[in-house]
């Protein structure tokens, strides 16, 4: 089957390949558009979360205060649409066999994660949406044009690591045990990278290993387009590269060896 599909992809003009691509993106779109029971909670509860903590109870700590959370609870927010709009689908379509009959069509092997990626970066940036919207008329947060940019597209491209995650573990377990499995990592990760309380606070072992987690290099990267942090970036975007580069691997040599 992989020779046929190979055979089919390049007999394939571009321009019918770059559809396919686009043609996938869209119905993955419209799908999860259509279950606002899966994504809303996705991408309301960084909102919800942020306006408890990051507004109601952070308007005396100042504006510096103000833009750290901002920053923080955004880090939070986006790796919500990556690990559980990409990891329990990814589950639940190979327990329900939609990933095998996705395999036998005549489309491009990776247009599927392509478009599930590309869901992932709009919700992203939707969170990220919400959570500037609420910081900029409720919690009385200045930015820059260039600082509120430069978040959007932080949020946007930062996902795509955890989306790499999520489907490394979307290719380990059932789809029924996805959720529970994904929280055991979203919300220890979320912690102990210092989204919700700053590192300083944190125990000391905790500040050592901050750096092994991606949300902490996240964070840095969104921390310092709301300019709250001075010094090199690259070493972050570099981190995180390898984290998404490493995961997607991972979940290809499962899926290729178990479908």
């Amino acid at each position: 089957m992989p020779v046929t599909k190979l055979a089919t992809t390049s007999a394939m003009p571009r321009s019918r390949v770059i559809g396919a691509y686009l043609e996938e993106a869209r119905s993955e779109c419209l799908r999860y558009m259509r279950a606002p029971g899966f994504m809303l909670p996705i991408m309301l509860f960084p909102a919800m979360f942020y306006l408890l903590f990051g507004v109601l109870m952070a308007k005396s700590n100042g504006p510096d205060a103000a833009r750290y959370l901002l920053a923080s609870y955004g880090v939070f927010g986006v790796m919500s649409p990556g690990l559980f709009g990409f990891g329990v689908s990814l589950a639940l379509e190979r327990d329900g066999g939609l990933l095998t009959f996705k395999r036998a069509l005549p489309m491009p092997p990776g247009a599927y994660l392509l478009g599930k990626m590309l869901m992932a970066m709009v919700a992203a940036t939707v969170v990220i949406l919400s959570l500037l919207v609420m910081a900029l008329l409720l919690g009385h947060v200045t930015l820059a044009p260039v600082q509120i940019v430069a978040l959007l597209f932080t949020g946007a491209l930062g996902v795509l690591p955890f989306c790499a995650l999520g489907m490394f573990v979307g290719t380990l377990i059932k789809g029924q045990g996805a959720p529970g499995m994904l929280q055991l990592i979203y919300l220890p990760m979320s912690f102990m990278s210092g989204l919700w309380f700053p590192l300083p606070m944190l125990p000391k072992f905790l500040q050592q290993i901050a750096p092994v987690w991606p949300s902490y290099h996240l964070d840095q990267l969104a921390l310092a387009a709301v300019g709250m942090k001075q010094g090199p970036l690259l070493p972050h975007v570099l981190t995180l590269c390898g984290f998404a580069v490493g995961f997607l691997l991972l979940a290809a040599r499962r899926l290729r060896r178990n479908g």
